[in-house]
């Protein structure tokens, strides 16, 4: 099985990457913070690879930025309910290190905040995962992360939804903004960041 990829970022789609791995294209589905991060277009990109197979489906390859992502990701799955799918949604609003921390306070809401996750199978995921090694650095005990909020300013958000209006796919809308708003700093305005995202996917 495949463990690990590395290769140029032919295509990023809405919920998978084409990998050009010496001539050979690997479609690999990824969780949208995973696409986000994605190097340009042609650029080179390692993702950790679990791979799975079924008699309905074949082979399909689940990419992640790190080996925590992997791993998280088959401890999620061992657990009755989960499938990648619903694993995949809760790594896209909790890192590892944030899923072990909301599993350490209990606190089902956090991971209820994925797509698909009921509070059932919330409370069923906190309840598994307790004293399961999800990350290898220390769980902070304190107050949810950051990353409960809004992830984009409002800058970046109009800019993100205006490029969308024009037809762009949204992850890759996300990453041209992203990258526009780091070159151009916290001051840039919408119409610099939608001139800047424009500029990047040639258009």
């Amino acid at each position: 099985m495949i463990g690990r990829l590395r290769g140029a970022v032919a295509e990023i789609g809405e919920e998978e990457a084409l990998i050009d791995v010496m001539g050979v294209g690997y479609v690999v589905r990824c969780g949208s913070r995973t696409l986000q991060r994605l190097p340009a277009l042609g650029e080179e990109a390692l993702l950790h690879i679990e791979s799975q197979w079924s008699e309905s489906a074949g082979l399909r390859l689940y990419g992640f930025g790190t080996r925590e992502d992997r791993k998280a990701f088959v401890l999620l799955q061992a657990i009755q309910g989960v499938g990648p799918k619903a694993a995949m949604a809760v790594l896209d609003v909790l890192s590892p290190a944030e899923l072990a921390s909301a599993v350490a306070r209990e606190d089902k809401a956090a991971v209820g905040r994925a797509s698909g996750v009921g509070p059932k199978l919330a409370l069923r995921i906190v309840t598994e995962l307790k004293d399961k090694p999800i990350t290898d650095g220390p769980v902070f005990m304190g107050a949810p992360t950051p990353a409960a909020a809004p992830a984009k300013p409002a800058p970046s958000g109009d800019a993100v939804a205006a490029l969308m209006g024009l037809g762009v796919a949204e992850v890759n809308a996300r990453r041209v903004v992203e990258a526009a708003a780091a070159k151009l700093g916290d001051e840039a305005t919408v119409q610099a960041l939608i001139k800047a995202g424009l500029q990047e996917l040639g258009r």
